[in-house]
């Protein structure tokens, strides 16, 4: 069985729990809550006992079998925690829990946390094992539209009313950053204590705990936010990111577009992405590009990328990271020119 993360409390009020657990997915607060949630309501059910295993390369599956044949020490029920920390637990790893999973044993609970699953390890037996015999919760990232609604709940959790703007705010300062967010939020309560909170207090007392990738600096080239496209960059490249990873991430978009756009006068944009194999949640997100992306930028944008490409690979002069904005920008103008400079100012 599949939950999303917001069943989950749900199912785990209604009564005995599934034998087991696989808990994946990258966004590490929700994904660690969830995982709490149910060690929470296993010790409410008598489950006293709890070894952990950090299946790490090397790791002696046979202690997994071992610990699922043996008896309680105190003759209750028990918790195995297994960590999956790359999310591959290979061959042997994979027969030991569709083993695991085929012949649950009793009074016993098995609960897999890992990093988000890709599709081949989706499809793996050990997978559809723990799925048929258990129950799969997949954590996906708050989207940027969610993030502020998130965080006055957040905040309600302690005490704290966020203004709108208050948590616009803090959503922009802790941009993709779930934890960093729940951070703040606890400072802002110790400095100011429960109760009203707005755009000046937390201006006050948060830090800028952005956090972005070049995957991030992509997309806002494709939902055309020019300032964003700035910003991220500006980030990026503080922080060191490595400007061939960005180029490659950046040039990957402009060939899929451009691979694409031909065949949009035979059928629907939402059809030319699919049969690209565009993942669902991004297919809205690469439309809206094909729509607003003219043939021409494209080009314009494939010429850019492999100019890019010779001046981050030293053979030409220019500024490689003067570059990639210039090739990100070309994505996010669309069909107008230049976005107007107070965008291109909007203040981080």
């Amino acid at each position: 069985m599949r939950l999303r993360p917001e069943q989950l409390e749900r199912h785990l009020r209604q009564g005995e729990l599934a034998p087991v657990y696989l808990i994946h997915g990258d966004e590490p607060l929700l994904a660690a809550r969830a995982a709490d949630a149910v060690r929470a309501r296993a010790r409410a059910l008598g489950y006293d006992e709890r070894r952990l295993f950090h299946a790490e390369p090397g790791f002696d599956w046979g202690a997994l079998a071992e610990a699922a044949g043996a008896l309680s020490l105190f003759g209750g029920r028990r918790l195995l925690d297994l960590r999956l920390p790359t999310g591959k637990p290979g061959e042997a790893g994979g027969r030991a829990i569709a083993a695991y999973a085929g012949a649950p044993p009793p009074d016993t609970l098995l609960l897999i946390t890992a990093p988000r699953l890709d599709r081949g390890a989706q499809r793996a037996a050990w997978h559809r094992a723990v799925e048929a015999a258990g129950v799969v919760v997949q954590v996906w990232p708050l989207e940027r539209a969610r993030l502020p609604g998130w965080i006055r709940e957040e905040g309600r959790r302690l005490g704290l009313a966020l203004e709108p703007e208050a948590a616009r705010l803090l959503a922009e300062r802790a941009e993709g950053n779930l934890l960093a967010a729940a951070q703040e939020l606890e400072k802002i309560r110790l400095l100011h204590g429960p109760g009203p909170v707005d755009a000046e207090a937390v201006l006050a007392a948060v830090a800028d705990s952005a956090r972005y990738d070049a995957q991030d600096l992509a997309d806002a080239a494709l939902a055309g936010e020019a300032a964003r496209v700035v910003r991220i960059a500006a980030a990026l490249q503080a922080e060191g990111e490595p400007p061939a990873l960005v180029l490659w991430v950046l040039a990957r978009e402009v060939r899929t577009l451009a691979a694409m756009a031909p065949e949009l006068g035979r059928r629907s944009p939402e059809a030319v992405a699919a049969a690209h194999g565009v993942w669902e949640r991004r297919r809205p997100l690469v439309v809206a590009a094909l729509r607003r992306l003219p043939p021409a930028r494209l080009r314009a944008a494939l010429a850019q990328a492999a100019r890019a490409d010779r001046v981050v690979k030293g053979a030409e002069p220019g500024d490689p990271w003067g570059e990639l904005v210039e090739l990100a920008l070309l994505l996010a103008r669309g069909r107008g020119g230049l976005p107007a400079a107070r965008e291109l100012t909007e203040p981080a």
